[in-house]
């Protein structure tokens, strides 16, 4: 899977592909209605028992790459690895297996120093040659891993070690990498140079693999010497793979399971009015929206761009298709980073303008487009926006593809496209999607400015002074970007009143967390 589809794909699929499209007003709220509960962990954690998470799996089996995540590989990755970095519950990073980290002024050089005394699943202690064995793993073209790409000015031959707990990482001149933590954290695993993801899946993560029946379920037992004091609680985890948020359901009724992820909007109300069960909901970043190839017609036209951007009705969107459970976004993504420019006006509908437009490019006769989506959320978006594209005179075909081709070798090649992306800082996104260097543009946006800042702003290890660099280049991707981006979604978990440490999370991933999960009873 390119990018990290595999995330994106289980939100899509727990939360939206099963979930029906709002023609009414009687919408349901993740907020205010959820009762009090273990999962908001009331009195200190508490050690012992286990926990059984229930994944949406589909057709997909996974694996155990800690670099090359397939399928639901990245949540049982939770579980096995851990990184130099982690995710904190607002999704910035913070230190994790490092001590201490340091880059120079142009983000051409980072120096990293590990924590003393850490260990691996076998006993190893983890020193510098695995960060960098890791690292070189990752971005090996023989793993091809696509996660790999999110460095592409590494210069991983120049990696070296300074002493038996600390490295050095190089970058190219010119192409700098501040954001290193961000870029390398989700996919960084950190393990030894003896690690084999069949034969020898060893890593430092708060739970070493029991076994794992790929396509069915996954156990985990504690790991006594992991790196933050008194965790994890649980003594076992087990991850349980469903097809369906049906089957997945049935069994959270009958008592099989004690944590569901990204929950389907249609089963918001049974958990909410069970006494079994918790609703923890979270505002994300993550977004929802659609990708206009700019290289193609009628998109090559920027006028063409701009008035479907007008004719977007966000709120009807996040009403219908969120069923509400979200917020009307404004073509621009990463809201929570602290280099977002807030002063950029937010786009309304304005069909006049949209057809002026579209009038001027020649189009004032109709116009009609074909939108390239999957079953699910987004052929509900397609709906809704079909609908109110032919208020303005654009008929808008929707052709339902199946999950593989549409993630498929054509995915960046559509003319007129669904895209969703997860709760990342804004280096990160743009290089997973309309990044000058980014392997996954699917609206192949190329603006010389626009290359420009980023790059010197990705190079910026001064947050302050990366501000107007990320906001100037903001405005070109809200004015010339093809990117039209509608809304932010929530998330939803349903936990049982048995288990604590699921907390709101703009990750979307407070289940992930198994280090901070414990059992009440």
């Amino acid at each position: 899977m390119s990018e990290d589809q595999s995330r994106r794909s289980f939100l899509t699929k727990g939360a939206l592909l099963s979930g029906g499209l709002a023609l009414g007003t009687g919408l349901l709220s993740a907020c205010g209605k959820d009762k009090p509960g273990a999962a908001a962990a009331n009195g200190p954690p508490r050690a012992g028992g286990k926990a059984r998470i229930a994944i949406i799996a589909g057709a997909q089996t996974g694996n155990l790459d800690a670099h090359k995540p397939l399928g639901t590989g990245s949540f049982r990755g939770w579980a096995l690895y851990a990184k130099l970095w982690e995710w904190d519950r607002e999704a910035h990073p913070g230190l994790a297996l490092a001590e201490f980290t340091e880059v120079n002024d142009d983000a051409t050089k980072w120096t990293i120093r590990l924590r003393k005394g850490l260990e691996f699943h076998h006993g190893k202690s983890i020193r510098a040659e695995d960060v960098i064995y890791s690292l070189r793993r990752l971005t090996d073209p023989a793993l091809a891993s696509p996660y790999g790409s999110y460095l592409p000015s590494l210069q991983r031959d120049g990696i070296k070690a300074l002493d038996p707990l600390t490295v050095t990482i190089p970058f190219e001149q010119g192409h700098g990498l501040a954001a290193l933590p961000e870029l390398w954290m989700s996919w960084g695993g950190i393990v030894p140079t003896d690690y084999d993801p069949v034969t020898n899946p060893v890593g430092a993560g708060p739970y070493r693999l029991k076994n794992f029946t790929p396509g069915q379920r996954s156990t985990f037992s504690k790991f006594e010497n992991y790196y933050k004091p008194g965790q994890p609680y649980l003594d076992e985890v087990e991850i349980i793979d469903f097809k369906d948020p049906i089957s997945r359901l049935q069994a959270m009724q009958t008592g099989q399971v004690d944590v569901a992820p990204t929950i389907a909007f249609e089963q918001l109300a049974f958990f909410k009015s069970s006494d079994q069960f918790e609703v923890v909901s979270s505002q994300t970043d993550a977004w929802h929206g659609f990708a206009m190839n700019l290289s193609k017609a009628p998109f090559n036209d920027p006028r063409v761009a701009k008035a479907f951007r007008l004719i977007a009705d966000r709120p009807e969107l996040v009403k219908r298709v969120l069923h509400g459970q979200g917020r009307v976004a404004n073509d621009l993504y990463a809201p929570s980073d602290p280099t977002f420019d807030r002063t950029i006006p937010q786009r309304t509908r304005d069909l006049a303008e949209a057809r002026s437009l579209l009038r001027s490019a020649g189009h004032g006769g109709g116009l009609t487009v074909e939108l390239v989506t999957t079953a699910g959320a987004g052929g509900n978006a397609g709906i809704v926006f079909a609908q109110q594209a032919r208020e303005a005179g654009v008929e808008v075909k929707i052709k339902l593809v199946d999950d593989s081709i549409f993630a498929g070798p054509d995915k960046n090649n559509w003319t007129f496209s669904t895209i969703v992306g997860v709760s990342r800082p804004f280096l990160l996104t743009l290089q997973q999607h309309d990044g000058p260097r980014s392997a996954g543009n699917k609206t192949h946006f190329q603006d010389a400015e626009f290359t420009r800042l980023v790059t010197e702003a990705a190079a910026q290890p001064d947050v302050e002074k990366r501000k107007g660099l990320v906001g100037a280049a903001q405005r070109i991707q809200h004015d010339r970007g093809g990117l039209l981006i509608w809304g932010f979604s929530n998330n939803q978990e349903a936990v049982s009143r048995n288990i604590g440490g699921v907390t709101p999370d703009r990750t979307a991933f407070s289940a992930w967390r198994t280090d901070a999960l414990w059992r009440r009873a």
